[in-house]
């Protein structure tokens, strides 16, 4: 059996209360500890990632370039390793900075978002021009797609209605908002967010079904069918669009406002082991952890306390239980486990299970930590 990193926690925690350090405003890990982490984890994955069968421009693999982006930003800018980016340049270069084939479709779309960020770094146009070519034409071409699911229509998988793609698709425009100043990116994304926030955000719960196909169905409780890593999904998706929207931009109430309830209904249904559950209202059901929803909550705790939008003292435990969590699921080699397989609903999870969207999330929960930290 491999060793897990609890000597890494222990390190970082000895024997004290994590509500001792949520009092004394300051996380009980250095910039130092959480950065050779996360540099261990990449590593892992950029070595095995010839054994990973997806398609180099899936959503699975697009979240893991999206993770690494920001890994590869901040080993740069530390340690002048510029080796993350290259890594990038050479998925960019090999498929032309173009994203995958399916014109519409969210999960072939979410690539422009490591595309625009490795841009950001060589101001290489042509790392960006495909990525503006395709959203103008989505813009001039707008889907009237139903928004209830059907996968023997694929016009019900133009638009945004599932709310993974809430992940996938939306951050490209406000990134190219930030990148044009062009307010054309943020009309059509706005359009098409709120009416999926409609049509599949429950007020009650403070929380989305994944699609159309659970509005009435339960889980073993009773209760509605709420998948941790969809809603993860949706929390990382607007972490990334607050980013760049600016303060007094007129659009940006709507998803602060949507980020902040939903942060606060994260706390509420945490569980006692610190993670969120496949099933949000079911954690009984499925018992065991899961780090790719986890990884995602900690990514928009972390950003919303960093950036003053949730109070440090409610939130701060939360967040660092979780990330507490999360780092016992990590092997001595860098491998993050109990990550669900590809899915849409509450599956079964166990420690040997790995994915590359739960290592993009897990960087990007990282990146957010290593900001607070001294």
């Amino acid at each position: 059996m491999k060793k897990y990193i609890i000597i890494i926690i222990s390190l970082f925690l000895g024997f004290l209360n994590v509500s001792v350090f949520a009092t004394n405003e300051k996380i009980p890990y250095t910039k130092v500890e959480i950065k050779l982490l996360m540099k261990k984890v990449a590593d892992w994955q950029i070595k095995h990632q010839r054994e990973v069968r997806h398609h180099p421009l899936d959503w699975t693999n697009a979240t893991l370039y999206i993770g690494m982006a920001k890994w590869a930003e901040l080993a740069d800018k530390v340690d002048k390793d510029e080796k993350y980016y290259k890594w990038l340049v050479n998925v960019g270069n090999r498929y032309l900075w173009k994203a995958n084939k399916r014109m519409y479709h969210a999960d072939d779309l979410a690539v422009c978002q490591m595309f625009i960020d490795v841009y950001n770094r060589y101001k290489d146009k042509s790392m960006l021009k495909p990525t503006i070519e395709r959203i103008d034409w989505i813009i001039d071409h707008p889907s009237k797609g139903s928004l209830i699911i059907d996968y023997a229509n694929q016009t019900t998988l133009e638009r945004w209605s599932w709310c993974d793609a809430l992940f996938m698709a939306p951050p490209i425009f406000t990134r190219l908002y930030k990148e044009t100043g062009n307010e054309k990116y943020l009309q059509f994304m706005d359009k098409e967010y709120k009416a999926s926030t409609i049509f599949l955000y429950d007020l009650e719960e403070k929380m989305f079904f994944r699609d159309s196909r659970y509005f009435y169905q339960r889980e073993a409780n009773g209760k509605k069918v709420f998948w941790g890593r969809g809603n993860g999904w949706v929390l990382g998706g607007l972490t990334e669009m607050l980013k760049d929207l600016p303060k007094k931009n007129s659009y940006r109430n709507f998803y602060e406002e949507l980020f902040v309830e939903m942060c606060g209904r994260m706390v509420e249904i945490q569980q006692p082991d610190g993670f969120w559950h496949a099933s949000l209202l079911d954690p009984e059901t499925y018992a065991a952890p899961e780090t790719s929803c986890t990884n995602f909550i900690i990514y928009a705790l972390a950003y919303g306390i960093n950036e003053g939008l949730l109070d440090k003292a409610t939130y701060l435990p939360t967040l660092l239980k979780s990330w507490k969590a999360v780092l016992g699921t990590i092997d001595s080699e860098g491998k993050l486990g109990y990550v669900q397989p590809i899915g849409a609903d509450p599956k079964k999870v166990t420690k040997d299970m790995t994915e590359v969207y739960g290592v993009g999330a897990f960087l990007m929960a990282g990146t957010e930590l290593y900001k607070m930290a001294e």
